[in-house]
């Protein structure tokens, strides 16, 4: 069932559940992502393992299905010889297979099409760094074709995700003022700042004066940074959060492998509320269970399950939303 509100309307009745990682289900369910391109490989080889990832999250009790967009650049996309058009066709790709496994689903679920940081597209973990030498400009050049792409695929919002920085996040924001959707902006962080060392306030005023952003706030990083992110967000900006935080543990670029411990934990979300988060879900190695377990704190009437698909716990081969 398509959404009969714009995502902006239903932010302002209540909570709304996101998904959880991308990589980490698609791995529970056999795929290989150890390819430069991780999950947006997928999109070229087994796009149906994509779409069984979004319905195992439907399942679970997901409101926003994110898509697998994350690592899709038409950069990338050239180096394992896909050309321009056919680039465009698989981003369209991305988006459509999000909205179908919603439109299955007998209920609204939201379609987020995933725009990640130019990091992302260089496979060396730069998106936990940020500060990657280029000016606004510059970015901008990078991200507007495949924005104009994502937006030309009609999806409900652009989730500008895992930002590391402030400069990146002002070329984002200038690009998608040109496309006519409503967008949220995530930051990593690391503490109190971004992952490039920038004061979070700084980083979430600057969506000050842009009434396309419909929620602000942070994803990948540690679920304690997100507990004061999201104040500090609603603080600065007065805009809806969105969070949705990794399992706790943490990216080790050189040898592609997650370190240390999880402490993801779904009945965190009730601070989360309280402070101020309305997009609330899961990013890295949180799979389908945990997702079930907050959907439940968030809307007890609603109940997911995975039965028939699997949560898993498996290791993904990328940061951020791979």
């Amino acid at each position: 069932m398509r959404p009969v509100r714009p995502l902006a309307v239903a932010l302002t009745e209540g909570t709304v559940v996101l998904d959880g990682g991308l990589s980490n289900q698609l791995e529970a369910q056999g795929c290989d992502l150890t390819d430069e391109l991780w999950s947006a490989r997928l999109l070229v080889d087994e796009p149906w393992q994509i779409e069984a990832a979004h319905r195992a999250y439907v399942r679970a009790g997901a409101q926003v299905l994110i898509t697998s967009g994350y690592q899709a650049t038409f950069e990338g996309f050239a180096r394992r010889g896909v050309g321009r058009t056919r680039a465009v066709e698989l981003l369209i790709r991305s988006v459509e297979l999000a909205r179908r496994a919603g439109d299955a689903a007998g209920r609204e679920v939201w379609v987020a099409a995933s725009v990640g940081p130019y990091g992302a597209m260089l496979a060396d973990g730069s998106e936990y760094r940020g500060r990657y030498g280029l000016s606004v400009r510059e970015l901008e050049r990078f991200h507007r074709p495949r924005i104009e792409a994502l937006a030309a695929a009609g999806p409900d919002v652009l989730a500008l995700e895992t930002v590391p920085d402030t400069d990146e996040a002002e070329a984002l924001l200038r690009v998608v003022e040109e496309c006519g959707l409503p967008v949220w902006l995530s930051y990593s962080v690391a503490g109190d700042r971004t992952r490039a060392g920038q004061p979070m306030e700084t980083a979430f005023g600057l969506v000050s004066g842009h009434d396309c952003v419909v929620a602000v706030g942070v994803n990948c990083c540690d679920p304690a940074d997100a507990d004061r992110a999201v104040r500090a967000a609603a603080e600065t900006t007065g805009k809806p959060v969105v969070v949705y935080p990794n399992s706790g543990e943490h990216w080790d670029a050189p040898s592609r492998g997650w370190t240390g411990g999880a402490t993801f934990d779904p009945a965190r979300v009730r601070g989360w509320q309280e402070a101020g988060a309305r997009l609330v879900g899961g990013c890295c190695r949180v799979g389908p269970g945990s997702i079930t377990e907050l959907a439940a704190l968030v809307q007890p009437g609603r109940t997911g399950h995975t039965t028939g698909e699997t949560g898993g716990t498996g290791e993904p081969e990328g940061p951020g939303r791979p």
